[in-house]
């Protein structure tokens, strides 16, 4: 391969290194009057990894590392919503972590190493640097989690997280080296090549395939290997269920294409890994939905909500056609919007002393702000996938592709799940508008969350009424990213 310059695809990548060697080192002489340049630098970090992402996408050769890395359109498209969904993941969390003493550098460095490890699993094109972006990942998420070492339900959920991580990891890992096995190669493109010539052993590639689809059905979240997200999602500060609940969900889906589409999208290896898909995508929607109605934890509800949401993720991958895959990156990318404003909104209602995370602490939101309250009705709304907000699209869209793939019936359940699990949002909006305020606290954010969150909510509507520029990005780099 020809390079115009060798490293260009993986600027962003390298400049995002040097910056957590920056941050790491600078904060350990500031004080804690002083970690608002640690957060303003982390700020600037994201701001600069915006711009050589975009610089990247028109260097030429998208190729790096001897083929290990491409940053190509879906890769660069994918990245750009990382970095917009952990910009807003730290302004929503501002004052959260001020106040619960966890402003401090480990905080940043983390979170920028775990969205290096994104980066890099929207990027591999080898399934050494899927792994290495996942472990990276998964690592700085672990440490997160227990970032609040006082608290023994974060140090629980940080345990949980780890040992099934662990396990996920090494499943993934044994498929990993059977494909290696079947195929002689690691680079996703040479693997795809040999199973299209017919020469691997089909054996041994469909049991590389059962490790691999339940290593990815951990990362997702999707039934039976879910058990880890309530617990976590709950246990963990809201701040890094925040994290967890929104920017890796970009990086899964580029995991999810790479490995099941890239290396092992051969047509007779689709209708395999296509019915493992259908009894995991069925699953999430029918626990995920019908379990959240008895939470009364909204953290809890929300992952519940995740793993039904997983599942419609899965519905648009498991369509097996360009159009299924287009659908899917957009709902993924919806859904993170969505997630960002929901727990905004707890970040909102949350003070020193107090976390907002039961169901019960939205009564009469409408009573304290009706701006808040609309903002959260939209949320709610497009989670249920009610029009005209965009949640409703995102479902259409999905539900389209897996009907062109000839699953009516699939369509049907997943329309099913969707009426019961709209029961628990619109619980929500009933406590919001028609009870009593538990709570007379005035809502006071900083100006920051104050105009994000609001962005957060117009956004919802209208990529609702006006969903194409979205759609069609996504159409366009997921078709390239298929040539």
């Amino acid at each position: 391969m020809q390079y115009i310059t060798p490293l260009a695809p993986a600027y962003a990548e390298v400049f995002l290194l040097c910056m957590v060697c920056v941050i790491l080192l600078l904060d350990l002489f500031l004080s804690d009057e002083q970690r608002g340049i640690t957060y303003a630098l982390t700020l600037a970090t994201l701001g600069g990894c915006f711009l050589l992402t975009g610089y990247s996408g028109s260097a030429g050769e998208p190729y790096t590392f001897s083929g290990m890395f491409v940053a190509d359109l879906m890769a660069n498209v994918l990245k750009l919503g990382i970095y917009i969904a952990v910009a807003m993941m730290l302004v929503y969390s501002q004052t959260y972590i001020r106040a619960r003493g966890m402003f401090r550098g480990e905080f940043f460095v983390l979170t920028l190493t775990a969205m290096l490890g994104m980066m890099v699993m929207a990027s591999a094109n080898h399934l050494l640097t899927l792994y290495l972006g996942l472990e990276l990942l998964s690592l700085s998420l672990y440490a997160m989690v227990a970032l609040q070492r006082d608290s023994a339900v974060a140090t629980e959920a940080a345990m949980k997280y780890f040992v099934l991580g662990a396990l996920a990891s090494g499943m993934l890992l044994y498929g990993m080296s059977m494909l290696y096995g079947a195929t002689g190669s690691l680079e996703l493109t040479r693997m795809a090549g040999v199973i299209d010539g017919g020469v691997a052993d089909n054996t041994l590639l469909v049991f590389a395939l059962v490790f691999i689809v339940a290593g990815l059905g951990f990362k997702l979240g999707a039934v039976p290997f879910h058990m880890w997200v309530p617990d976590v999602y709950q246990g963990a500060p809201t701040a890094v269920t925040l994290l967890i609940g929104s920017a890796p969900k970009l990086a899964a889906f580029a995991f999810v294409m790479r490995i099941l589409v890239s290396g092992l999208g051969a047509d007779h290896l689709v209708e395999q890994w296509q019915w493992m898909l259908i009894i995991m995508a069925v699953a999430s929607l029918a626990i995920g939905n019908v379990t959240a109605i008895a939470q009364t934890n909204l953290k809890r509800m929300l992952a519940y909500s995740t793993i039904s949401h997983m599942g419609f993720l899965l519905l648009g991958v498991l369509s097996g056609s360009s159009e299924g895959y287009a659908s899917a990156m957009f709902y993924v990318a919806v859904y993170v919007l969505m997630n960002l404003g929901t727990f905004g909104m707890i970040l909102l209602l949350s003070r020193a002393g107090f976390e907002a995370e039961n169901i019960d602490d939205f009564k009469g939101l409408n009573q304290r702000s009706p701006w808040y309250a609309f903002i959260m009705l939209l949320l709610m709304l497009s989670m249920a996938g009610v029009p005209p907000v965009v949640g409703f699209y995102a479902k259409l869209s999905v539900l389209w592709a897996v009907i062109d793939a000839g699953f009516l019936w699939l369509a049907v359940i997943a329309v099913l799940f969707s009426l019961i699990g709209a029961f628990y949002y619109l619980r929500i909006v009933k406590l919001m508008y028609f009870d009593a305020p538990l709570d007379a606290a005035p809502i006071a954010p900083g100006a920051g969350m104050r105009w994000v969150l609001s962005a957060n909510g117009i956004a919802i509507l209208l990529f609702g009424v006006l969903p194409g520029p979205l759609m069609t990005l996504c159409e366009y780099s997921i078709a390239l990213s298929l040539q």
